[in-house]
């Protein structure tokens, strides 16, 4: 299979995605069904972004060209691949490096998120008889040439264990902050809600911790964050929004809240879920210096930085954790 046929299928998935058949919608249900988490808005929100952002022939072929793809594999290597499951088709864009560099690619899935992946490659099959041959699913991926495996920071341990032998990226957990000035205008917090809830809050690029100055007028925000208040319809947020909110009260913690999220001020930069953490500032300048090697950072939002509502629509040489994948696969 040549790089160009790859491309070709890859387009065509695009076409699919964007005019899905009556499999592919029952399919998205059955995901729904199996993760509850994985409510209808968020799976279209997340293959809408794979076609626009990944999946585009301009994007797609400059995205290639700065790599040395050979037009035909000529020893493809056998990559393991454990994919998160956090948020829908999370794993799609190592699969996809994976498949444009000519890899063989054998998938151990999340039990999050299977169903999605698993229709995707089964459509490709049906286009092309030779897709079995370059990718498999597996429940045990012994005797790979190199990994890729996104968990936790506890099952990154064993991904170390395991492969840390063998050529890998292995990646643990990563969050996102936003960092404010308070001249923020009310469609910039309206992106800045986006970035924080969407998916519910559960994606390495969601941000899940503020930096505000010390004079920061917190209303503003939190009328803006109402526009996600119907996520209190969903069980397993509303579960987590009544947990998190009883230990502040039982804590005699200070909070504030608008009935759907929670801000409360905290140093760490991960928060639950319906919680986001703030912290205040008078020097920006110390706020980068202390985020610049932090290794549980995966994107900054704010002026001079990465632009609000951007967060969650990485383009393809947006590489989690930093590591070009691409690179790392046309080099072993």
């Amino acid at each position: 299979m040549t790089l160009q046929t790859r491309i070709q299928i890859l387009l065509r998935l695009r076409e699919f995605f964007l005019q899905p058949d009556e499999a592919w919608l029952a399919c998205k249900e059955r995901a729904y069904r199996e993760n509850p988490w994985f409510i209808p808005e968020f799976i279209e929100f997340a293959i809408k972004n794979i076609a626009e952002n990944f999946l585009e022939e301009e994007a797609l072929i400059s995205w290639t060209n700065n790599y040395s793809i050979p037009e035909t594999a000529v020893a493809p290597k056998n990559i393991g691949l454990v994919m998160a499951g956090n948020i829908p088709l999370v794993g799609f864009h190592d699969l996809l490096c994976c498949f444009i560099t000519g890899h063989n690619t054998n998938i151990k899935p999340s039990s999050k998120d299977f169903v999605l992946i698993k229709h995707i490659v089964a459509e490709m099959t049906s286009w092309n008889a030779d897709i079995p041959n370059w990718i498999q699913f597996a429940e045990n991926l012994k005797g790979c040439d190199a990994y890729i495996a996104t968990g936790s920071n506890n099952t990154s341990r064993y991904f170390e264990y395991y492969f840390g032998k063998y050529p890998h990226i292995i990646r643990k957990n990563r969050t996102s902050v936003a960092i404010l000035d308070g001249t923020e205008t009310p469609a910039e917090l309206d992106l800045l809600a986006d970035d924080i809830q969407v998916y519910f809050g559960l994606g390495c690029r969601n941000i899940t911790k503020i930096y505000v100055p010390e004079d920061y007028d917190f209303l503003p925000l939190l009328n803006t964050l109402r526009k996600y208040e119907f996520y209190m319809d969903f069980h397993k947020y509303k579960h987590n929004y009544d947990y998190h909110l009883a230990i502040l009260i039982m804590s005699n913690r200070y909070y504030m809240n608008n009935d759907s999220i929670i801000l409360t001020e905290n140093i760490a930069a991960y928060s639950p879920v319906s919680q986001i953490h703030y912290e205040k500032f008078s020097d920006t300048s110390k706020v980068l210096e202390t985020l610049k090697d932090n290794e549980e950072i995966q994107c900054v939002v704010g002026h001079k930085q990465m632009a609000f509502g951007s967060a969650q629509s990485p383009s393809l040489f947006d590489y989690a954790d930093g590591v070009d994948t691409m690179q790392f696969l046309t080099s072993i």
